[in-house]
């Protein structure tokens, strides 16, 4: 069935996403950031924006979203301001919306040639997940469906700051070994993180978290990792903002996940050097003889 769908992000993202939805056959507009479309123009809108402006984005179109229409997110991050995961936004913003998750291992230009993947996507219920996981679905562009929405917002917030970590050991020149370690006990927190903020497992051994997580920390095509790499090679974390192509996402949400696991006591070591080195100005060679000098003991007992 053809629907209308509102893609509100005109960036590599959102034109990637909008590719696909036309792909399965719907009508597609996409709003550009600041557009504030007429009336109420579709059957379902695509939140494809930088997670630090979604909220602002949300004020601009509500006029456009009506009660019960479902608004697909696909911003990956954790509001730095409020600690708000991104559905939580939605419902203070547009209360009346149907907030939905969409997340994996995706990069804009590998979907924008027709280069095959798989995400997942989340909603309240599995019957409403899956009824738009099907009607968005292409051949290159498999959609699986979920009930857990905060399993997998987690996934695709963590996994951005995990990258930076990989990105600036590469960077330093540590080697294969070392990014498959790190990529393993980051995937450890990752774990610790979701269970602990009401993430089923399940998910995140899934492709919005291990999957994601195993694109984004071992690609340059990964802003987060091209921006750790940036900086393990020597630059500020400034000059490394400079460089980036885009939004680095990861580097917002450090902070924020930094304070969240302090908050309710999850050990993110990982996490805790990402923050130190973007937030904090700490020097990338401290942090990483910090993380080597931590105690051994059992790997799925200790952190």
């Amino acid at each position: 069935m053809k629907r209308r769908i509102g893609i509100a992000g005109a960036g590599a993202w959102g034109r990637a996403l909008a590719h696909v939805a036309g792909l399965a056959g719907h009508d597609v507009s996409i709003w550009p950031r600041g557009h504030v479309p007429k009336g109420h123009l579709c059957d379902a809108v695509i939140l494809a924006v930088p997670a630090q402006v979604a909220r602002e984005v949300l004020t601009v179109i509500k006029p456009a979203v009506p009660t019960g229409l479902p608004l697909i997110i696909a911003a990956k991050g954790i509001e730095q301001a409020t600690g708000r995961f991104m559905n939580e936004v939605v419902a203070e913003v547009i209360p009346g919306a149907r907030a939905m998750i969409l997340s994996g291992p995706g990069f804009a230009a590998d979907v924008m040639h027709g280069l095959p993947t798989a995400v997942v996507l989340a909603a309240a219920t599995l019957a409403e997940a899956s009824e738009w996981a099907e009607a968005l679905t292409v051949p290159s562009f498999r959609i699986y469906n979920s009930d857990d929405v905060r399993g997998v917002e987690i996934g695709g917030a963590l996994k951005n700051v995990l990258a930076i970590a990989c990105g600036i050991a590469d960077g330093r020149g540590l080697g294969d070994s070392a990014r498959a370690a790190l990529t393993t006990r980051g995937f450890a927190e990752l774990m610790r993180f979701g269970r602990k903020l009401g993430g089923k497992p399940e998910t995140l051994v899934g492709l919005s978290g291990l999957g994601d997580l195993l694109l984004t920390c071992s690609s340059r095509q990964s802003r987060n990792y091209a921006f750790g790499l940036a900086i393990g090679a020597g630059c500020t974390v400034a000059e490394a903002f400079a460089q980036s192509t885009g939004v680095v996402e990861g580097a917002f949400t450090a902070k924020i996940a930094f304070e969240l696991a302090q908050r309710h006591g999850v050990p993110m070591p990982i996490v805790d050097a990402v923050h130190a080195i973007v937030d904090e100005d700490a020097s990338p060679d401290a942090e990483i003889a910090r993380l080597l000098a931590r105690p051994v003991g059992r790997e799925m007992e200790t952190a």
